[in-house]
């Protein structure tokens, strides 16, 4: 890999995390100066970086104006939602059938509530925490057993994550709230009780994420 390339790829990472954490936030217009001064580089991996955050559409290019950071489009968080949704509540469905991957999972799940409660003892770093609940409600998809399922959730995680750290920034309180709906779905999914998890999973996305109860089902 030369250096260029390498360069290219360590801003394209960099100027991403910056997006998916809200520390770029949406709306806002960034030139390839100011992110090559940040990151100690050059303008020229820098401007690799965002072409191809641009072809992703997490940004918009102006011509000697900068580099404008796509907001979140309306409707986003609701489709997002929607779709983990259907595909959370699928694989808890499989697994609650299967003793021996239930308790596997829950033990995964176990875990990362642990990683979780530590993490905000220490040192409440929301763009960390962001990372571990998007792990927690990959593992329920995972234990599902379908690949393809599996896949395109994983499609869903970036914009997750970046759902998570709006959310986190209107209400950074509300850390201690998630934990203990992730708590209580862990719980669920011990005791065998889909039905309850998917009532539960439910309120707890459409709480966190600010949006109605209702949906559009």
């Amino acid at each position: 890999m030369s250096k260029l390339h390498s360069a290219a790829e360590l801003a394209y990472r960099q100027v991403k995390e910056l997006i998916l954490t809200g520390e770029l936030p949406g709306g806002e217009l960034i030139s390839e100066g100011e992110i090559a001064t940040r990151m100690g580089s050059s303008r020229t991996p820098v401007r690799e970086a965002f072409l191809r955050l641009e072809a992703e559409g997490w940004m918009r290019l102006y011509p000697k104006r900068g580099a404008l950071v796509v907001p979140v489009a309306e409707g986003e968080a609701e489709h997002v939602v929607d779709a983990r949704l259907l595909l959370e509540v699928h694989a808890v469905e499989a697994v609650v059938e299967d003793r021996r991957i239930r308790e596997e999972l829950v033990a995964t799940l176990r875990t990362n509530l642990e990683q979780q409660r530590q993490l905000v003892t220490s040192t409440g770093d929301a763009a960390r925490f962001s990372v571990l609940d998007a792990d927690f409600h990959r593992a329920l998809v995972r234990a599902g057993g379908n690949p393809l399922l599996e896949t395109f959730y994983d499609g869903l995680r970036e914009r997750q994550r970046r759902m998570m750290a709006h959310s986190l920034a209107r209400d950074p309180e509300q850390i201690t709230k998630i934990i203990e709906d992730h708590t209580r779905l862990a719980d669920l999914i011990e005791a065998g009780d889909a039905g309850g998890f998917a009532s539960a999973v439910r309120r707890h996305m459409r709480e966190v994420h600010a949006l109605g109860m209702g949906g559009r089902r």
